[in-house]
């Protein structure tokens, strides 16, 4: 699990952010370190801005206000050289796989490459076997369309994609969504040993309550359109009611691996 930390160790510093659309505010004046290394699982209810949190940090969203720095680069100052720079140094998955259907699982991987380097053919088709055997896919998956994979094939294949370019920051959006409970847990396994094995800092947002006990080192939690963030130990005493039925409620309860401690009464 993650070790301490220090300053010089915040990968993502986000200070005062403010989300808005059609005048309703999704994130007022929000603040959130992302510590290199660890596993960081982002939760909140239906539209509490979780994905709009990460399309934020990456760049797809422009926020109303606030500071974002990612490797220590103001992410809405930044020139376009130095961005470039910065997005080589992250991968994305977004939920569902994002591929691009008219072409084969190998030219979904290749996608990065092609955009930021000047790598020739022969080279992108060893580098997009290699990615294939880093996730965990067969050999032949590269020649297939995503119409043919399964759910878990196409994440796993997503993910291929992420890793492209061998970035030091991974960010996940609700990467086990539509997953059975088995494939959902071999891709927690695949994510926390390629984090260990490859020193990935991990940006999750999920609602998978597995997930958050099996793989992450701290939990941030949107709620009232503000963040609390915690260990499951910690933030199932936090006061407030949705974080408390999320953590200690029937299926919080049959995900924690010591549901007794729970607090009975959440205002106590």
């Amino acid at each position: 699990m993650l070790e301490t930390n220090h300053p010089g160790d915040v990968v993502i510093r986000i200070r005062g952010l403010v989300n808005a659309f059609n005048g309703t505010v999704i994130h007022d004046h929000l603040d959130l370190d992302v510590m290199r290394g660890e596993v960081l699982g982002v939760v909140g209810g239906s539209g509490a801005g979780k994905s709009v949190l990460l399309r934020s940090i990456v760049g797809l969203n422009r926020p109303e206000s606030g500071s974002i720095k990612v490797f220590g680069q103001e992410t809405a100052e930044i020139d376009p050289e130095s961005l470039r720079g910065l997005q080589l140094r992250w991968g994305v998955l977004f939920q569902e796989g994002a591929l691009f259907s008219s072409q084969t699982v190998a030219q979904n991987i290749q996608v990065p490459m092609r955009r930021w380097t000047h790598m020739d053919q022969a080279l992108m088709d060893q580098l997009a076997a290699m990615k294939l055997a880093l996730v965990g896919l067969p050999p032949d998956t590269a020649h297939k369309y995503p119409s043919e994979l399964s759910g878990g094939m196409t994440k796993r294949a997503g993910l291929a994609r992420a890793l492209a370019l061998d970035p030091e920051l991974l960010f996940l959006d609700e990467p086990t969504s539509g997953l059975d409970p088995i494939s959902a847990a071999h891709f927690d396994e695949l994510v926390r040993n390629l984090q260990q094995s490859l020193g990935l800092t991990v940006f999750m947002v999920t609602h998978d309550l597995d997930s958050l006990r099996a793989i992450t080192d701290r939990i941030a939690v949107l709620v009232n359109k503000t963040i609390k963030v915690g260990t499951i130990d910690t933030l199932i005493h936090d006061k407030d009611p949705w974080i408390h039925e999320y953590f200690c409620g029937a299926r919080g309860r049959a995900a924690l691996s010591e549901p007794a401690k729970c607090p009975t009464d959440v205002h106590a």
